[in-house]
């Protein structure tokens, strides 16, 4: 690492200099305090007696050598604030990568050099990821399947690997995004309040644990994103909470020192703590071999608290673009995902073009638009029609993923089936309708665990997911549904490798208020399918449309038919037209609450006439 970039801000190594890591001459402790009066490192193997720590740098870099000392022993800092009346206090690591389970806290020597990945086919050929599908699982590890031997409920890295990877696969989705692993106090923050950043975890094992699990995934060919949260972190006074007595990583000012969670916001303005956070990132990217990132709360990076009446941050934005510009250096495949809900242009355009450098936006406003939509009485949805075409008004503006995250089925929000109109008979053919429409849209996919079951419960991370209601047969076909969509998804093309080019995606007819009919092209290449999704309950409607070039409608997935608990008879006959002067003309009947999704078959060219033989 270079030093003096560090104190710049442009660091994306500093994890490789500070924190305990492994000499000839056995291993060397480094932080940063600058402000600190001393600084002592106390570790088990010393029966926790202060050891002083030497400031070898002006900028308060503090080093110290044990010999002796191994790998899975436990350590922490007790620093002496300058404040005269100030109490020494021991702090975890800010660098460590292993920390003891909560409620204790100290940091734990690791050496991640142990563990040998066998997945470099899949490093070497993951690529750009812009015209594949991109069909993403949300997971938080702790509440998935439940281990009923352990006192907590949790399965280790390693074991849950086996079990996660074979239903993922099954399911047909090709990521696992993985709520924040980084070691965090209370459970009920989600792991979004963190104590220890480069830590996984202690919860679920060892990083080497963490690695198997990933090296698992990318041995399926299933890609693994990590919620990341360089916004903010957990004000416990053990960790970065006035680290060295003074407030070295949050704002000192106290209308920035504390987020809405009631957490410590990090100062971006400083370079010690930009380098921390690039490094970070960039540690769980290659140490770890993670194929993406998902950044927490970046409205909150881009505006002073989130709130856009105060204007921009520009250290914030600055931070930002220099982390994801240089992130795509060092991993040009990588996914860099921002969770921002403001109207701030350019988050999906390259730095060099003047945008912030992610890869993706979240679609908020179109998963907002969607939701209320359906929450609405059938009746009423003619007048809320546009809700479902507003968002191919701005669509082409950024890289957009569609999310129906884990912040759509907590809080009292009711999960997404649950937000269905009706009653639980109707819930059913409509949340079946919503998600043919979800994956009828352009955009990238994320759905989070449960929403595949038709799970009605809200999620609470002390309970696993309710894999019982697939006894019930309404359950059981609606998972059944959501298998075969999933599968349909990376199957066909059309649904995803154009998603941002403009002949990806038109409207066939976005003008059936009265009967609240939509009709969708989507496109690649040769690929063309067509979706017809009716939202009403109002009986069957008789359906007639035009479409150029089409010989033929073959019928691959049907939200009604009979397997999937619906009242339609499964056919896949192919359904001919009649040729008019305007193309071929179709009439198809929607039932209510009924989506179909169909191949259009291209004309035939025609058949030259034979000749006859020569004598």
């Amino acid at each position: 690492m270079d030093i003096h970039q560090f104190f710049l801000g442009n660091a994306f190594d500093a994890h490789t200099y500070f924190g305990a890591h492994f000499t000839e001459d056995g291993v060397v402790f480094r932080t940063l305090a600058p402000n600190a009066k001393a600084v002592d490192l106390i570790w088990e193997g010393g029966d926790w007696e202060p050891i002083p720590m030497k400031r070898i740098h002006d900028g308060g870099i503090y080093e110290a050598l044990v010999p002796d000392a191994i790998p899975g022993q436990m350590y922490k800092y007790r620093i002496t604030p300058q404040n005269p009346d100030g109490e020494s206090i021991d702090h975890c690591d800010p660098y460590g990568f292993g920390m003891e389970l909560r409620p204790n806290n100290a940091s734990i020597i690791r050496d991640l050099t142990t563990f040998t990945f066998h997945d470099k086919k899949w490093m070497q050929r993951r690529g750009s990821h812009h015209q594949k599908p991109v069909n993403i699982y949300e997971v938080h590890l702790g509440s998935w399947h439940t281990n009923p031997d352990d006192p907590n409920g949790w399965y280790t890295y390693a074991e849950i690997a086996p079990k996660l990877v074979d239903y993922v696969k099954k399911t047909g989705y090709n990521y696992i995004e993985f709520m924040p692993l980084s070691e965090h106090p209370a459970d009920c923050s989600w792991g979004y309040q963190n104590t220890g950043f480069f830590s996984p975890t202690s919860r679920y094992g060892t990083a080497q644990q963490l690695m198997e699990l990933i090296d698992t995934c990318h041995r399926a060919g299933i890609g693994v994103i990590l919620d990341f949260v360089p916004v903010h972190f957990a004000v416990d006074g053990y960790a970065l909470n006035h680290y060295d007595g003074t407030t070295l990583y949050e704002y000192p000012e106290k209308e920035d020192n504390y987020s809405e969670w009631g957490s410590c916001n990090f100062i971006h303005a400083r370079g010690e703590v930009c380098s921390f956070l690039q490094s970070c990132a960039n540690y769980w990217l290659s140490v770890f071999h993670f194929d993406g990132l998902r950044m927490d709360a970046v409205s909150r990076l881009i505006y002073w608290g989130g709130d856009s009446n105060r204007g921009t941050n520009p250290a914030s934005i600055h931070f930002l673009k220099r982390m994801n510009q240089e992130l795509h250096q060092l991993h040009p495949d990588s996914m860099l995902i921002a969770e921002d809900s403001t109207n701030y242009e350019g988050v999906t355009c390259p730095v060099e073009y003047g945008g912030l450098g992610f890869d993706y936006k979240w679609d908020m406003g179109w998963m907002n638009d969607t939701l209320n939509y359906f929450k609405q009485y059938p009746w009423e949805r003619k007048n809320e029609y546009h809700k479902l075409t507003f968002s191919m008004m701005y669509f082409p503006n950024e890289y957009y993923l569609l999310p129906l995250s884990h912040d759509e089925n907590v809080h009292g929000k009711a999960t997404i089936a649950q937000k269905m109109f009706g009653d639980y008979e109707q819930k059913f053919p409509q949340a079946r309708l919503l998600y043919m429409y979800m994956y009828a849209h352009p955009g990238k996919k994320l759905l989070f665990m449960g929403s595949e079951l038709g799970q009605l419960r809200e999620w609470t991370e002390q309970q696993q997911q309710d894999w019982d209601i697939l006894k019930y047969p309404i359950h059981d076909a609606f998972f059944r549904y959501m298998t075969e969509l999933n599968k349909l998804y990376l199957k066909e093309p059309a649904l995803s490798a154009d998603d941002y080019a403009p002949d990806g995606f038109r409207w066939v007819d976005c003008h059936q208020e009265q009967r609240c009919i939509y009709a969708i092209e989507r496109r690649a290449g040769d690929s063309r399918l067509l979706i017809l999704l009716h939202m009403s309950d109002e009986g069957t409607q008789h359906y007639t449309f035009t479409l150029q070039d089409c010989a033929g409608l073959k019928p691959l997935l049907h939200t009604d038919w009979e397997r999937f608990h619906g009242n339609t008879k499964e056919s896949k006959a192919i359904l001919k037209g009649d040729v008019t002067r305007d193309g071929t003309q179709f009439t198809v009947d929607l039932p209510p609450f009924g989506g179909i999704l169909l191949r259009i078959l291209p004309e035939l060219p025609a058949r030259k006439p034979r000749t006859a033989k020569k004598a």
